[in-house]
Formats: C-alpha cells, structure tokens, sequence
C-alpha cells in the first residue's frame, strides 16, 4: 500500500496526469472506468481563482467517483498560491499538489511551472506557506516537478529533499528537464536516486514516456517508483491503467479494446461531456478527443470528418453506431 496523509492506494498506483484542456471530469470519468487509481484536475491558475474567473472556477468541480482526486494550482506569487489553496481546499479535494512542472512559455515565463526550479528558495517557502494554508482542512500537500530547468541545472535531488522536509507528502517527477519540453526520451535516472536517497521517506512517482504495460513494469523494477504519472499515453486510451495492470498481475497483455468498447468509452465520454459542459460546448470540445478514440481504424477519417462537422448529439450517437458497425471486425493498426 502506498499512503499519502490518509490517503490509501494499492502497490504501484496508476495516477492519471494533470493535462490542460484534456484532464476535465468527463475525461477523468473513462480513466477512472479503466482502472486509474488517483486523478488530478487540470491545473488551475491562483490568480484566476483569487479574481474569482468562471474557468478557473469551473476547473474545482470534482465528483465522489473520481476520488482520490487532487486538485492541482499554479502560480508565480507565494500570497496568491496561499490564498487560491485555501479556496481549492474548501472544495473538498483529497488533496492539493502544486505545479512546479509546467514548461509552457506562457506559464514558465512568468515565474509559474517550472520556472521556479530556478528559484528554490522561494519554491520552498511556497510550498510552506500551501501546507500551513490547507493545515486546517486536514489535506497532503504534493509536488510535480521536473529533473531542473536544463541540463546544467538539475537539482531534483535537493528538490525532493528540501520539500519533504516542509511537509510536502509526496513528489511526482517528469524525467524531463524544462528546456527539454516533451522533445527527445524521458531520463529517469535522477529519479531513481531521490527513491534511494534514505532520507526520503515521501512516496516518489515517475512520469515520462510510459506508453505500454511492458514499459510500466520494465520502469518499476528499474527506477523503484513507488507508482507511475500516465499523461498523454492515456488520451484516447483510457485502457491503458486496466492494461498495464492485468499485465503487472498477469504478465500477460490484454487484448486490445474491441471497436464495441471503443464506441462506447467514446459515447461515455461524449455524454459526460454534455451533462458538464452543456450542450454547445460540450460537442465542441469532444471534437479533439474523436481522432485518439479511432486512431489505428481503418477508413475512418471520413466518419471523424463528420463527427467534427454536426453539432447535432442524435447525429453523433448515429454516426458513432455506424462506426461500430461498419467496422465490427476491422483490425487496430498496431
């Protein structure tokens, strides 16, 4: 069992990544249907949530069957993050994790994200000042960050250790470095030294490059993680948390998803998607899921053509079952 505060998850927990406009609840709905074992809102700026925006606003909304849920914040002020902790926390979250990670320009390059790597002292006593801000409300404080801002800089390894020892209660690293963005392969080295390190006694997590079962498993014996970050593998492909498991207990790998559960992961999706959203809206954004849903099918661009095209839901539900039908027996592309 893995703990953070009171927080119980299994050996080797799944955790679904906080992604920008892809991590809303109707997205998190199919990865919890699929076995992800903790989930994170999408990250959600102090400032817009001190201003009171209506985005920011929208993105606490979190749901009884999505917990453990952690909502994540962002921001390059220590006052600001304290106070938008405190609004996060009375929402009833699991707990509240921090973005130290982000290397978009911009949000990096206004002192957010994973500008802060370059400012340690302050990434310190912010942290500080969100675990004394959601004491009250019982919540763990936890951290996603990067390997350092460039390669002459990764200081990882102080980073875990400093946050640990102001309270933060668990740390999930992307193996990759701010500079690096999501461009060349993840390097987990320094993260398996944060996992030796004695000191440490917060649990560590790894992100970066997990995209099968036999990688998930092949990082978990290599690096000693206590669980894996899953991001972009999982958009599209919810079946990844339920694969990488059967695998892990099994070694075997499952069988891909049928088309039937392909259709109907997407038509889940689509419904949560209007009952959060509302009707305009709701269509609108499902549009960026369809081309991951049905990626590998044979012939299907012309029926994606017309899922982007309708706004009408009666038309997207017919044209999704003329999907399953057309294509019952068609082979995923590999």
């Amino acid at each position: 069992m893995v703990k953070i505060g009171k927080i119980e998850l299994p050996d080797f927990p799944l955790l679904l990544a906080p992604m920008e406009d892809v991590s809303d609840p109707p997205f998190r709905a199919v990865c919890k249907a699929n076995g992800a074992d903790l989930m994170y809102t999408e990250f959600i700026s102090s400032e817009g949530l001190i201003r009171d925006a209506a985005k920011s606003r929208q993105k606490l909304d979190i749901f009884d069957y999505e917990r453990p849920i952690g909502i994540q914040i962002f921001g390059s002020e220590i006052e600001a993050m304290r106070e938008s902790a405190a609004i996060s926390a009375a929402v009833g979250p699991d707990l509240i994790d921090i973005n130290y990670g982000c290397p978009v320009k911009n949000v990096a390059c206004k002192g957010a994200g994973a500008a802060l790597l370059r400012d340690i002292p302050k990434m310190v006593a912010m942290t500080s000042a969100i675990v004394k801000a959601v004491e009250p409300f019982g919540l763990p404080v936890t951290v996603k960050t990067r390997l350092g801002w460039d390669d002459s800089t990764k200081n990882v390894e102080e980073v875990a250790e400093r946050l640990q020892d102001i309270g933060c209660q668990a740390l999930t690293v992307h193996g990759r470095t701010r500079v690096q963005m999501y461009k060349g392969e993840a390097d987990w080295t320094l993260i398996r030294k944060i996992k030796e390190n004695p000191r440490i006694k917060i649990p560590i997590f790894g992100n970066g490059d997990i995209d099968t079962p036999q990688k998930a498993v092949e990082y978990k014996e290599q690096y000693g993680v206590d669980g894996i970050m899953i991001g972009r593998a999982s958009i599209g492909y919810p079946w990844i948390f339920r694969e990488i498991k059967h695998f892990q207990q099994t070694g075997e790998l499952l069988a891909p998803p049928t088309i039937q559960e392909r259709i109907d992961m997407c038509k889940m999706h689509f419904d949560r998607s209007l009952e959060w959203k509302g009707l305009k809206l709701g269509i609108f954004e499902m549009r960026r899921h369809y081309a991951n849903y049905f990626r590998g099918l044979p012939n299907v661009k012309s029926y994606r053509m017309r899922l982007v095209q309708t706004e009408d839901p009666a038309e997207i539900y017919a044209i999704l079952d003329e999907i399953a039908n057309t294509l019952e027996y068609a082979e995923v592309e590999s």
